[in-house]
């Protein structure tokens, strides 16, 4: 790759993170007015969504040559980010076996996956970021040297793969906490129990409340850990009171 186009990439590559940060903080700011509380928002343990980044960028990519003309603009900005979000939704589904949002329960909605009532916003995102914010933000990054460009790049780089490893690993871990206890009763099973719920409750909390239409299933999940616990606990008294009237 030139150094034209490493540059490129760079830029790309932070106005991604600069997009998906700004994402997150406009879903706290909806959650905000919708629950009357603050919500970490996101798949991620960072401060960011990557699906705005990824949206932002291809609403640049594919939509800059109608800048002038914003009723197209609004218009394409819609088709993109919609098609995103219903890519994004079957995707995550298919990936980790579970429903990350569902709009079933809104008027005009396709397959829960889109709907009418977030459509009208994309595309007066796509407007807003295409004819003035990403200008701006081009600006603010051409100002930057090349070599600051590629260290800020890199950090930020490992960052994003670090928290998406880490991220993947949790939710997995969401589906599969009780699938490798096989033995009736043991002190071994008991502490590893405990020591995965002590470690991931964190981010298990956090994922719940980010999505909420994961509840159901990540409870029941939950459920079946507790009665797993109880069982184990339950096992060990009888056999310790055997061995005392021993």
């Amino acid at each position: 790759m030139s150094i034209d186009g490493d540059y490129m990439f760079y830029t790309y590559f932070l106005l991604f993170i600069i997009y998906s940060v700004i994402g997150w903080i406009l879903e706290i700011v909806f959650s905000l007015f919708e629950l009357k509380k603050i919500v970490n928002r996101g798949f991620l343990i960072g401060p960011y969504c990557p699906i705005y980044g990824a949206g932002c960028l291809l609403l640049i990519l594919l939509l800059s040559d109608y800048a002038d003309n914003t009723l197209v603009l609004f218009a394409l900005a819609i088709i993109i980010c919609s098609i995103l979000e219903y890519v994004t939704s079957w995707l995550m589904e298919k990936i980790f076996k579970l429903r990350w949002w569902d709009y079933s329960n809104m008027k005009f909605n396709i397959n829960g996956r889109i709907c009418l009532e977030t459509m009208i916003p994309f595309g007066i995102i796509g407007v807003v970021v295409v004819k003035y914010v990403n200008p701006f933000f081009l600006k603010l990054i051409n100002l930057i040297d090349p070599h600051t460009l590629t260290i800020i790049v890199i950090i930020l780089m490992s960052l994003f793969i670090i928290d998406v490893l880490i991220s993947c690993n949790i939710v997995f871990n969401l589906k599969t906490v009780t699938r490798n206890v096989t033995k009736d009763s043991t002190e071994e099973i008991k502490k590893a129990i405990h020591k995965f719920i002590h470690n991931n409750l964190f981010m298990y909390e956090r994922i719940v409340k980010a999505f909420p239409n994961m509840s159901k299933i990540i409870k029941e999940q939950k459920e079946k850990t507790k009665k797993l616990i109880a069982d184990i606990n339950k096992k060990s008294k009888k056999k310790k009171s055997k061995s005392e009237k021993k």
